[in-house]
């Protein structure tokens, strides 16, 4: 099984760089990793002390952060080098406070591992959630260096639960301890003999919940509200907007929206904003005109949405109408408003928990949204029940990095 997985690791990596030349995100992949050993030999001489914090995208790294926040304080001293699988998470941190160096993972081969290895060597090594790459490990397991799997969620239907997945299960045996988010997890790693585990709970609630701990203030965003009822479309899709468009072009409620689209490239914002049939305004144009004078703002930016939701007295979160996946309903959920989402949110457990507790709803088309966005907006009693029950879940949830932490520095 070895053998046949770096054959076709070998295989995959020739194909992906050839059909990278016609695909922008693969492009960035492949150029990326050429400089690796590079940045690596330039900022990592063999006195230095590293920590070395893996994650596949963006996703996993915003769910690793809280750890990597502390493990920064545990190890000042300490080099922290930062790798990703996928563009969307180098691109956008290849520069941040916390690490020192930010480089592409090399493909999963022996040759790449070594020499990986050889230049970071690491004393700790923490990967993020699904994060298997079995020749890293083995390599990592060889030279004894201690290995940590965190926010882990596992399912039956992955490959190390199959008869022939023996080479990932192997793998697993490479960590130390690995903190899962659920019950179901920890079970499915008992069924293969893996028994170092703890039910830490998913980091991300330590993430939000410490937006509630820093200032949250825009002034334009409360210059444009008022003391009006707002309703704040995040992460939203074309799909997505339909939704919120046919309402906002309908409702004859003193309403503020606020959509804040996952992709905001200019032909997609202009043609959302024309789409809109009251007076609407973007955050590019909010240093010459007055944002107040407008019921409806499109943020063609990025970076500002967990803020925005301080905002909120209801919001949407876009992924779910169709089947692009759910974007993050905890960064609204614990400023303790009522979230709408679509149908297709069975594979989160975040909003399925929230959806059963109250606080969240699921809409399936045009009139089941209209219908929970009116009873929300216009009954004060159930916005604010729903909203607080989704600020409780969150609370409830947190304390997932002190176990982390706790178990680190034994």
């Amino acid at each position: 099984m070895k053998i046949l997985y770096n054959i076709l690791t070998y295989i995959a990596t020739f194909h992906l760089k050839i059909i990278a030349n016609f695909n922008t995100k693969l492009r960035l992949g492949v150029e990326g990793r050429k400089n690796t050993y590079k940045i690596l030999k330039s900022n990592i001489s063999s006195q230095d002390k590293v920590i070395w914090f893996h994650c596949a995208s963006l996703g996993e790294y915003e769910m690793g952060l809280p750890v990597f926040e502390e493990i920064k304080k545990l190890y000042p001293h300490h080099k922290i080098v930062l790798s990703f699988f996928s563009p969307s998470g180098f691109e956008i941190r290849k520069k941040n406070p916390l690490t020192d160096i930010v480089v592409y993972l090399p493909w999963d081969t022996k040759y790449n591992a070594k020499t990986f290895l050889n230049f970071v060597h690491p004393d700790l090594v923490i990967f993020v959630k699904y994060e298997i790459w079995p020749n890293y490990l083995n390599e990592l397991k060889r030279r004894k260096i201690r290995t940590i799997l965190i926010s882990a969620l596992f399912i039956k239907e992955q490959l190390f639960f199959k008869f022939y997945g023996g080479l990932m299960r192997k793998s697993l045996n490479v960590f130390e301890h690995i903190f899962v988010q659920d019950e179901n997890s920890k079970e499915l790693l008992k069924s293969i003999g893996f028994t170092n585990v703890t039910i830490s709970g998913d980091t991300r609630f330590d993430r939000v919940y410490n937006q509630l701990q820093i200032d949250n203030t825009l002034g334009f965003i409360k210059e444009f509200k008022q003391d009006k009822l707002c309703i704040v479309a995040g992460s939203t899709w074309t799909e997505d907007e339909a939704l919120i468009v046919d309402y906002i072009n309908s409702t004859s409620e003193d309403l503020k929206f606020i959509i804040a689209p996952h992709n905001i490239k200019p032909k997609q914002i202009e043609n959302l904003k024309n789409s809109i049939q009251k007076k609407t305004i973007l955050f590019s144009e909010k240093e010459r005109l007055d944002v107040s004078d407008y019921p409806v703002f499109i943020i063609d930016t990025i970076g500002i949405l967990s803020k925005i939701y301080s905002y909120a007295d209801i919001v949407f979160v876009g992924g779910a109408v169709g089947n692009t996946g759910l974007h993050n309903t905890l960064e609204a959920a614990v400023f303790g408003v009522p979230i709408i989402i679509g149908k297709n949110h069975k594979k989160f457990p975040e909003a399925n928990e929230m959806t059963e507790r109250g606080g969240m709803y699921a809409i399936s088309n045009q009139k089941e949204f209209d219908a929970i966005l009116d009873s929300l907006a216009l009954n004060t009693e159930k916005r604010k029940r729903s909203g607080s029950l989704n600020a409780i879940y969150i609370a409830k949830k947190c304390g997932v990095v002190i176990q982390i932490i706790h178990y680190i520095r034994k």
